[in-house]
């Protein structure tokens, strides 16, 4: 792809309110992460984990992506935020690029995955199921949308509320990533990812809290 998805996320993240400004323009290596399938084989959907090292302390991001062959055709008011960019593919010619939080196939697959429904895949080989992406916790299961999401940016990360007839459901990204374990309270996914000396760590990467 040209540009590159570091070179898309280099521009991108510094609009984010939940970006650790280093001053210096970011310095990105890929940390970690996996793929979900599309039910459909239309949309790309990708989990990033990428390490900014252009400040005095590596800072680390995860950044689901998804990747359409045209612009969303239903865009929400937030839509034009969640578009990461453009490129250009050698084979499927131009994709758009989106972050997933604002992307309702990527909202409906982390979801599935949250409950059990859907099978990580390795980021980089094809039909490989990512056996180090663990799900924790027992979600109960949704009932279906009654309306759109909300998507709302804070400095910890990106909270997608889903409405449903039995409550509203909120589905957790964590942006800025920390060594911890997971709430035993949440269902979460945990996944792991590496810093630049090698150093191999776990944390959650989304969680989903249900309420009835």
């Amino acid at each position: 792809m040209t540009p590159g998805k570091l070179e898309l996320l280099a521009s991108w993240l510094p609009t984010r309110p939940w970006y650790v400004s280093t001053g210096n323009a970011p310095a990105l290596s890929h940390a970690g992460g996996f793929r979900l399938d599309d039910p459909e084989g239309e949309v790309g959907v990708e989990f990033m984990v990428v390490t900014d090292e252009s400040g005095d302390r590596p800072v680390t991001y995860h950044v689901p992506l998804t990747y359409r062959g045209a612009p969303i055709e239903e865009p929400h008011e937030d839509d034009g935020a969640a578009l990461v960019g453009t490129s250009e593919h050698g084979v499927l010619g131009r994709r758009w690029v989106y972050d997933g939080t604002g992307d309702p196939v990527m909202v409906a697959q982390l979801l599935a995955l949250l409950q059990g429904h859907a099978q990580p895949q390795a980021q980089s080989e094809s039909d490989t199921p990512d056996r180090s992406v663990v799900r924790h916790g027992a979600a109960r299961p949704l009932s279906s949308p009654t309306g759109p999401s909300t998507v709302a940016e804070t400095p910890e990360g990106t909270a997608v509320t889903i409405p449903t007839d039995t409550g509203p459901s909120t589905l957790t990204v964590v942006r800025v990533l920390r060594p911890s374990a997971p709430n035993p309270e949440h269902t979460c996914v945990t996944a792991p990812w590496r810093l630049p000396d090698g150093t191999e760590h776990r944390t959650p990467l989304a969680t989903l809290r249900t309420e009835s």
